[in-house]
């Protein structure tokens, strides 16, 4: 066991406790010099707030106040890493046969698992703009864990947001727009945790790159201390929590906290963000589970609002934990609060009882250490030698809404009239590595870690296997046999003698090109994670200039995690069509080809800004440390301003800017009506929250939690027991008995005053009121069916505010020759800032202005609102 019970590791302000009092309204500095994050206690205990949440509430309590103290920290302390069958689980409670918390990647599948489907990635599904597509693909991912056995789903992702376009992990959220990230993250937790599955809203957060995301050896650097993301907190409550209390008002189960500091102090135990802004401001009544070794410390992040720990060692295979009887011994000792724990098992047992796993649930029937049937049920310890995989289907008929999704994802940048193509044209030819397969197979890549083959999924801790994936050049193949046509490929991208010679006889050239990336435990050709550049991969500016030389009827496909610079080709005259296809699941080659050939009239937009140089987007990511083996410190300085409004707020030109998107027809706006909705004033929430629930007494002996006699000790396996009646002994510290002085109000149960800005999911809820409903009609002008994504933005007036900001957006079908209505409603927190001063959101003094149109650039309509 580890005296780092009592350590307050990698958080230097809350050490220094008796320098602070408890605060209601802390108030971040600013200055993002020596930035740091205010200490705030205790943590705030769930009170059944919000639609589901108090008979959910009422069920844990009972399930909670029957557990003894050694039940309460095995469900909130994970059994350690390859020691049970998902890549997370938490101990069980035998004596009232509750089996084992499955945890499990990933946000776009069921990752290490077979018979499952590969979704497009959130970064994809983003360019649909479509609320019912970002539903069905949450309801259709949590069905598919359901039947997997898993109880909670890693995913989704809105952190990162996508601060910058090179961070390696952006494809797994949606958007670098808050607005459009929050009503995504609302659509797919609601169907995820429809399908019975607890949905894990990750990572909170500012974790806006991999490098040094985590404490750690970097190769070139040696140890270097988690990079500190530095951020006011007007940036943070206008732009990154945003989307996270989207997630919360939804009702998201959990939410993992992340690997970087956040103002100098650890995600997984900084007290300001977990109790005073997640769960005091926002409401958030699940549990907040730490990213896997990104605890620091024991009972520091447990009064810092940490509600679950994974995988639970403090090592992978150490055999070590900060909590389990580290756990047990504080709460013997005194020195935690039995009502903590409690609150943290409430909240876990609320989160399952609140998607109904206790009627949907079945049992874990995979493996993610192996795919063989019979194998060890403890991977690590190789012990208990049994079935470990019953190859459950769980895929059902998902593969068609995921080919529906990914053609609606797709977007169509350029377009000379040569798209849709027939099938007819007299010569197709295919060129580039990304038409074709991975020489090793679709899953050949260890977490899809290479960029081979054609392009459907980043890579990382965020992924899932492919059941199969439809290649581009098979899909074409397909479409130009059935017509009786001509199809021939090169798939090298360095052929260049066979490239030039094909391409000269074609009658239209389909080139292939991707941009990859992912977590920053793999490096694929020198990407640590994050991309070190916009460019496209393999040589592809050099195919499309290659092929352009000799065709002069050129289609380029983009596969990529996000922006890449497009400079070199976009604007040639042999280029007739260009189309970003994101990256896009299984079905990828099906889906473009249903673009290609007018099955689909592309109606995608672009979720993010495609600039021309990779300056343009504000501060780069910060690839060499800056504070020698310290945390890196990662000034937020551009604020609000991230892809389309710094290039707006810079003047800047895109060439092609966020919301844009093309369509085989075209689309008019007109009629504008806005119409004021009566809403009563904005009252900050008052009064106390009620006391601590204390659920049960425990024995304060130690010997009742010694290690049972009859017990099959596992190696490596976190348990709860202590192995001496001696709390000293047991504890294994040498410092053990030294006063701690801990920071005031960590083990204050009673009734707090309730935080101004909150009251309720998502936080105030007259944040929520509608203050003006929106319509305006847009027209079909052209001779085909299409779908148009509506977009309205909102200038908010004052001197440093965004040029405009989207807030709302709805895609609409619309038949040649016909009008469909568009209708928004905007709110109050759709109108407001934030002010730091009073701790609140404001509607400020300043002109409103609304526009609507097509792309944050095209917008015909506007309107001046009446407050």
């Amino acid at each position: 066991m580890l005296w780092l019970v009592f350590f307050l590791a990698a958080h230097p302000v809350e050490a220094q406790a008796a320098a602070y009092s408890n605060q209601t309204s802390p108030n971040p500095v600013v200055n993002l010099t020596d930035a740091y994050s205010p200490p705030f206690y205790p943590s705030p205990w769930m009170d059944g707030t919000g639609p589901g949440w108090s008979e959910a509430y009422a069920k844990a309590q009972a399930f909670v106040s029957q557990l003894t103290l050694l039940e309460k920290v095995n469900l909130t302390t994970g059994v350690g890493w390859e020691g049970e069958a998902c890549v997370g689980n938490v101990g069980s409670i035998p004596r009232l046969g509750f089996p084992s918390l499955c945890m499990q990647d990933s946000p776009l599948g069921v990752r290490f698992a077979d018979y499952v489907s590969a979704f497009p990635a959130g970064g994809t599904i983003a360019a649909s703009w479509d609320r019912g597509e970002f539903y069905r693909r949450g309801y259709q991912m949590g069905a598919e864990h359901a039947g997997k056995g898993v109880d909670v789903q890693l995913g989704p992702v809105v952190g990162p947001i996508g601060r910058n376009p090179k961070g390696g992990r952006n494809w797994e959220g949606f958007s670098p727009d808050p607005v459009l990230s929050g009503i995504a993250i609302a659509e797919t937790v609601r169907g995820i945790q429809d399908a019975g599955v607890i949905a894990c809203t990750k990572h909170f957060i500012l974790n806006e790159q991999e490098h040094f995301r985590s404490p750690g050896p970097f190769e070139d650097f040696g140890e270097v201390d988690a990079i500190s993301s530095n951020v006011d907190d007007k940036t943070l409550h206008e732009l990154y929590l945003w989307p996270f209390a989207d997630a919360v008002r939804a009702g998201t189960g959990s939410i993992m906290c992340s690997y970087n500091k956040i103002n100098n102090s650890q995600a997984c135990q900084n007290s300001y963000m977990q109790n005073y802004i997640l769960k005091g401001e926002l409401g958030f009544q699940g549990f907040i589970m730490s990213d896997w070794d990104a605890q620091h410390g024991g009972v520091a992040s447990t009064f810092a609002g940490l509600d679950m720990t994974m995988p639970g060692d403090t090592d992978f295979d150490s055999g070590d934990s900060f909590w389990g009887p580290n756990m047990t011994i504080s709460v013997l000792n005194g020195t935690l609060p039995e009502w903590r724990l409690d609150d943290a098992a409430t909240r876990i047992m609320a989160a399952y009882y609140y998607v109904g796993r206790d009627k949907k649930s079945v049992p874990t029937n995979f493996n993610s250490w192996s795919k063989d049937t019979y194998g060890y049920q403890h991977a690590f310890a190789q012990t208990e030698y049994t079935i470990i995989n019953q190859h459950v289907d769980v895929r059902a008929e998902h593969y068609a809404s995921i080919r529906v999704a990914a053609a609606k994802s797709t977007v169509l940048l350029k377009n000379n009239g040569v798209l849709p193509l027939t099938g007819k044209e007299k010569l197709t030819a295919v060129f580039g590595d990304d038409a074709g397969e991975n020489q090793y197979g679709p899953n050949g890549c260890t977490d899809r870690g290479c960029d081979n083959g054609t392009l459907a999924m980043g890579w990382g801790s965020g992924t899932a296997d492919f059941p199969y994936l439809i290649t581009p050049l098979e899909a074409i193949k397909s479409e130009i046999v059935k017509t009786g046509g001509n199809i021939q490929s090169v798939t090298d991208n360095w052929a260049y003698t066979q490239i030039t010679a094909l391409a000269k006889q074609a009658s239209v050239s389909i080139v292939f090109v991707n941009a990859d990336s992912g977590e920053g435990y793999i490096t694929v050709d020198g990407n640590a994670g994050d991309r070190n550049n916009l460019t496209l991969w393999q040589d592809g500016e050099a195919l499309i200039k290659n092929v352009t030389a000799s065709s002069n009827n050129t289609i380029v496909v983009i596969h990529s995690v996000g922006p890449v610079l497009v400079n070199s080709f976009y604007d040639s005259p042999n280029i007739s069509a260009i189309i970003w296809a994101g990256i896009p699941g299984q079905e990828s080659g099906n889906a473009i080809a249903d673009v290609l050939y007018g099955r689909v009239n592309p109606g995608g937009k672009l979720p993010f800004t495609i600039g021309s140089d990779a300056s343009e987007y504000g501060p780069d990511l910060i690839y060499t440390p800056t504070n020698g083996h310290a945390s890196p410190q990662d000034d937020f300085v551009e604020g609000v301003f991230i892809d389309y409004r710094i290039f707006d707020k810079k003047n800047i030109t895109p060439i092609y800017e966020f919301g844009f998107g093309l369509s085989y027809t075209t689309f008019s706006y007109s009629n504008l009506n806005v119409v004021k909705v009566p809403a009563g004033p904005y009252t900050p929430a008052s009064g106390t929250t009620k006391a601590a629930p204390r659920l049960g007494n425990f024995s304060t002996n130690p010997a009742d939690y010694q290690w049972p006699a009859n017990l099959t000790y596992v190696n490596k396996y976190i348990y709860p027991y202590l192995n001496s009646t001696d709390l000293k002994e047991a504890s294994n510290d040498p410092e053990y008995g030294n006063e701690v002085t801990w920071p005031k109000g960590v083990t204050d149960g009673s009734p707090q005053p309730r935080i101004a800005a909150g009251g309720g999911l998502g936080g105030n809820p007259q944040l929520y009121d509608i203050l003006f409903s929106v319509t305006a009609t847009i027209t079909n002008d052209g001779k085909v069916p299409g779908d148009e994504v509506a977009q309205l933005y909102i200038s908010l007036g004052g001197p440093d505010e965004p040029v405009v900001a989207l807030r709302n957006f709805e895609r609409l079908s619309i038949q040649p020759g016909q009008g469909a209505t568009f209708t928004a409603d905007i709110t109050r927190r759709d109108l407001s800032n934030w002010d730091t001063v009073t701790q609140n959101w404001v509607i400020t003094n300043h002109t409103k202005t609304i526009h609507v149109g097509s792309s944050s650039r095209v917008l015909p309509l506007s309107a001046t609102l009446d407050l």
